[in-house]
């Protein structure tokens, strides 16, 4: 029974590092003004709250006990090498300007924007790292994921990604990026990484890569703050509306989006009375600001402008599926991206049928990038069955639930490889 309670309040603890990580380095770097050291602090908070939270439970305000764990730990260890070394290094000249909680720390923050996770969004894509490294970091500190997930979303190793991010963090540090939001020609260097950081982690939450949920709405609604932040820091670039529109609109199915049991609901065939409509709404008058602004339409726009067209129609077969194409088309073009591919054939094949499909799939079975993509023999499955062609379609989705990592998704494919095995049989 003791390993029972352990065990959910360690779940619980995990829970609430998920909500507060990313708050909880973004104040650390206010105040200590180093990314690797926060992070350092933050996880030394975590293993504490470990160790006591099972004993005492879970405090009322678990951020701010997080927080403050791991403040007292920066002083004891600023305290600790003032005793041994007399002369300050860098690190000790730093963290000897410590602020108490309170109105002295505001001091420290920029009164434009006065949000610590968007200032380390930015810093964590400062123009010094690569783009890959930029976004790996962010998603790193910002979302709280998992280098596995992060991987995941990129499409390549792990191993990469985790040399990525200590990589990003040592050039970080070794150049003491300042704690400060950047203005003009800087900023908009730093734009196109953090729009992309913000992108992947609401995609993590809306389509979660692995875990027991289908969905992780948490992240998708730290995603959509930074990006209408970001929106009123930089309300004449089309882009940061067009994704903020893209989120907006694809968070109003979220709920829509997982069944009574928590089972995955595809578009098609969700039932869109569900949709909140205060965020469709929101949705699609941010798409109609990025379009005002005259500007040639990015990816995070055009996506946008996909949803829209979902987000107009009554049912799955109003959709204006022509349109989509022609908005995958231009999508498909400025990205070269496999991933677009694959939903430009689902959208072909919507409009003029699985067979056209099936054929623009079948050229990518080879595409390196999608070698251990769920998600490509799962749709080419969908055209299959809807060919006729069942006994194919069984294996296909088997292959898919193998490669899936979520529990949810996993479920969904077997059981629809199982239908596929039932009418065949029949």
């Amino acid at each position: 029974m003791g390993g029972e309670c352990g065990g959910a309040s360690r779940k619980a603890v995990e829970i609430v590092w998920r909500i507060e990580s990313a708050r909880l380095i973004g104040g650390l770097v206010a105040v200590v003004r180093h990314v690797g050291l926060a992070e350092d602090l933050a996880q030394e908070a975590l293993v504490t709250a470990l160790e006591r939270w099972p004993e005492t439970g879970i405090p009322e305000n678990p951020g701010a006990w997080l927080m403050a764990t791991a403040k007292n730990r920066a002083i004891d260890l600023h305290r600790r090498r003032q005793m041994q070394e007399r002369k300050h290094d860098a690190i000790d000249e730093e963290t000897s300007r410590l602020p108490p909680a309170g109105p002295d720390l505001e001091t420290l923050l920029d009164e434009d924007v006065g949000d610590d996770l968007l200032r380390l969004v930015l810093i964590t894509c400062h123009p010094i790292l690569s783009a890959e490294a930029r976004v790996a970091l962010t998603l790193r500190l910002l979302g709280g994921l998992t280098t596995d997930e992060i991987a995941r979303a990129f499409l390549v190793p792990e191993p990469t990604i985790a040399q990525r991010i200590v990589r990003a963090k040592r050039t970080l540090g070794e150049a003491r990026v300042p704690f400060e939001v950047p203005r003009g020609a800087e900023l908009s260097a730093r734009l196109p990484s953090a729009l992309e950081a913000i992108y992947l982690v609401f995609n993590e939450g809306y389509a979660a890569t692995k875990g027991d949920d289908w969905t992780r709405p948490a992240l998708c609604e730290e995603a959509l703050r930074l990006g209408r932040i970001l929106a009123q820091l930089v309300p004449a670039e089309a882009e940061v509306h067009g994704l903020v529109a893209l989120m907006e609109i694809h968070a109003s199915r979220l709920r829509a989006r997982v069944g009574p049991s928590g089972e995955p609901i595809l578009l098609l065939d969700q039932d869109r009375s569900r949709w909140d409509q205060l965020l469709l709404h929101r949705g699609l008058a941010a798409l109609i600001r990025a379009e005002a602004l005259k500007q040639p339409l990015g990816p995070y726009a055009l996506q946008a402008a996909i949803a829209g067209c979902h987000a107009r129609a009554r049912t799955a077969a109003e959709t204006d599926w022509a349109g989509v194409v022609a908005l995958y088309d231009a999508l498909a073009q400025l990205t070269q991206s496999p991933v677009v591919e694959l939903n430009r054939a689902v959208a072909v094949s919507m409009a003029f049928g699985p067979a056209a499909g099936l054929e623009l799939v079948d050229a990518l079975v080879n595409e390196p990038a999608l070698a251990s993509y769920h998600l490509l023999p799962s749709v080419r499955a969908d055209f299959l069955v809807k060919l006729g062609r069942l006994g194919e379609a069984r294996k296909e989705l088997e292959r898919a639930a193998a490669l899936a990592q979520n529990a949810r998704e996993r479920e969904l494919l077997l059981a629809r490889a199982a239908a596929c095995s039932t009418v065949g049989s029949s």
